[in-house]
């Protein structure tokens, strides 16, 4: 009889990478380097523990109203015990006050194996306060699997309790 481990996230992940993207907010706000990006910053920072790293733009784009240099996202790579915190919050307490949530698509998931997860307001963390938040911004997290096969994250993710949705079964049309 074979002894079953049971599956940690720091076993299996590699690191989960929470993203935003504030370029549309930067382009369209006069005030937007000295009232709303702190705001952002701080937000960001408490849902995901630490310091984001901001991701300026390379070179200007005049259709897109675009300075090179100006703010457009920024990003943090969560390790370890962060990770394995961040996930807890994720499956317990974001995906069930997300509206209208009906488990993730498996679509999400790419040929490597990571899950991409949006989720189009960031007051469903618990860290936010929503009636004290003046900005309202969407976040991206990325789940990077040490395993890169799409089946055996599959299973990876179900192990971890990440609630992906069930395929839905495809009908045919008959003449």
């Amino acid at each position: 009889m074979a002894v079953k481990q049971t599956i940690t996230p720091e076993s299996v992940l590699h690191k989960i990478v929470v993203n935003t993207g504030v370029g549309r907010m930067a382009t369209s706000n006069a005030y937007f380097d000295e009232k709303v990006l702190p705001e952002i910053v701080a937000e960001f920072k408490a849902v995901t523990g630490q310091q984001p790293a901001l991701r300026r733009a390379v070179k200007s784009i005049a259709g897109f109203k675009l300075r090179q240099g100006t703010v457009v996202g920024m990003n943090a790579t969560l390790r370890g015990r962060r990770m394995r915190d961040f996930l807890e919050r994720l499956n317990a307490i974001v995906f069930p006050r997300v509206r209208d949530f009906r488990g993730i698509p498996t679509k999400n998931i790419d040929a490597n194996g990571n899950l991409t997860i949006g989720i189009r307001e960031h007051t469903s963390f618990p860290e936010i306060i929503p009636e004290n938040s003046k900005v309202d911004f969407g976040i991206e997290v990325t789940l990077v699997l040490k395993v890169q096969d799409k089946t055996k994250a599959l299973d990876i993710y179900h192990a971890l309790g990440i609630p992906l949705a069930k395929p839905k079964d495809i009908k045919t049309k008959t003449k």
